[in-house]
């Protein structure tokens, strides 16, 4: 089985019950291991005012290969109200592969490691709470290295140390 972490964000309708509902889902396929605490985000990348996110990591394993899982975490994302082309618009759900075991892929479709996890605080400090020591195989570096280069945090918001 592959070790994977993954990175979970809603912010439309009840953003607690959009990740919880995910991660119940994910299983049989997925096997969810260990979860973060939840993180509140100003949303990444747009222009226009949007609700702010909620994020979280999580840590998995699963015997589907990379192209397959993601054809599972999307149709995962449409059974839970997601539209086809809502890239950077604001969604119940979103779930993005960010390691798949030391693998480095890069396809149309799919690229691992996530390609911007490293300039993200709303991805690195969820997954440092749970796999700081986990080595971004491009830059092979830990993910807690990665998370101190940020510096500023101004955009995140821990809520609490309550995981679903």
């Amino acid at each position: 089985m592959a070790v994977i972490y993954l990175g979970l964000g809603s912010n439309v309708g009840n953003r607690r019950e959009h990740l919880s509902d995910a991660i119940r889902m994910l299983s049989p396929n997925v096997l969810v291991r260990e979860v973060s605490p939840i993180y509140e985000s100003e949303p990444h990348g747009v222009s226009e005012p949007q609700p702010r996110y909620f994020n979280l990591a999580l840590r998995a394993t699963t015997d589907y290969a990379p192209q397959m899982l993601l054809s599972y975490l999307k149709n995962l994302e449409q059974a839970l109200g997601r539209s086809r082309n809502t890239h950077n618009q604001p969604r119940p759900i979103d779930i993005d592969i960010l390691l798949y075991d030391d693998l480095v892929h890069e396809s149309d479709e799919l690229t691992i490691p996530h390609p911007r996890m490293h300039e993200r605080a709303f991805v690195l400090a969820p997954l440092s709470d749970i796999a700081p020591l986990a080595v971004h195989p491009t830059f092979n570096v830990v993910v807690a290295e990665l998370e101190g280069r940020l510096g500023d945090y101004s955009s995140l918001a821990w809520l609490s140390e309550e995981r679903l």
